[in-house]
C-alpha cells in the first residue's frame, strides 16, 4: 500500500476516543471494521480489539492511538511504517513491510494486528478520515474527537486490564 493521496483526508488532530463506561462489548465495532477493511465479517481481522473484565463489567476497546513516538514506527527495520505528513496518521507501507512482527511486539497498546493467511501486519487507518467503528457504535463508546480530547487515562486502563488478566479478544 502506498502513501494515501485520497481526497477524503482525515483532519490533521483528530483521533478515535474510546470510552470504557459508554462499551457494551457488543462487538459491532469490530465486525464493521473488519467488513470495510477486508469484505467480511471476521472480528480478528478487525483492527480493533476488545478487553473484556468481569470486575467491575467492563469492555475497553483498544484502538491504535497513532502516537507521537511511535514505537511501531522506531522499531520497524525498513521503515516501513510512516507519519502521514498531511493528517499525522501512522500508516503502513505494505511494498515495504517484510512482515517481521517487531511493529506488533513494539505496540504498548496491542493496536497492531498480524493477518496469518496474508502474513501480514494491520492497524487502524481512521478510514481516511471517516472512522466507520464510530460511525456504527450505537453506544457512542468510540467517537471522532479532536486530539487534545483524549482521554489518555483510558490507555492507562487499558494497560491496567491487560497486567491484571483482563481477557482480550
Amino acid at each position: 500500500m502506498k502513501k494515501d493521496s485520497s481526497p477524503n483526508r482525515q483532519a490533521a488532530g483528530q483521533l478515535l476516543e474510546a470510552d470504557p463506561r459508554r462499551c457494551t462489548g457488543c462487538g459491532m465495532c469490530r465486525m464493521i471494521c473488519s467488513m470495510v477493511k477486508e469484505g467480511r465479517a471476521h472480528a480478528p481481522l478487525s483492527r480493533i480489539r476488545l478487553i473484556h473484565h468481569a470486575r467491575p463489567h467492563l469492555h475497553l476497546p483498544v484502538i491504535c492511538r497513532h502516537c507521537e513516538d511511535a514505537p511501531c514506527m522506531s522499531v520497524c527495520p525498513r521503515e516501513a511504517i510512516f507519519r502521514d505528513g498531511d493528517a499525522g496518521r501512522v500508516m503502513v507501507d505494505f511494498d515495504r513491510c517484510i512482515s517481521c512482527k517487531m511493529c506488533v511486539a513494539a505496540c504498548p497498546f496491542g493496536a497492531m494486528g498480524f493477518d496469518t493467511e496474508r502474513r501480514t501486519v494491520f492497524k487502524c487507518d481512521l478510514c481516511d478520515g471517516d472512522p466507520q467503528c464510530a460511525r456504527f457504535c450505537f453506544p457512542g463508546a468510540l467517537t471522532y474527537a479532536a486530539e487534545h480530547r483524549q482521554q489518555y487515562a483510558q490507555a492507562r486502563t487499558a494497560a491496567r486490564l491487560r497486567l491484571a488478566g483482563g481477557k482480550i479478544r
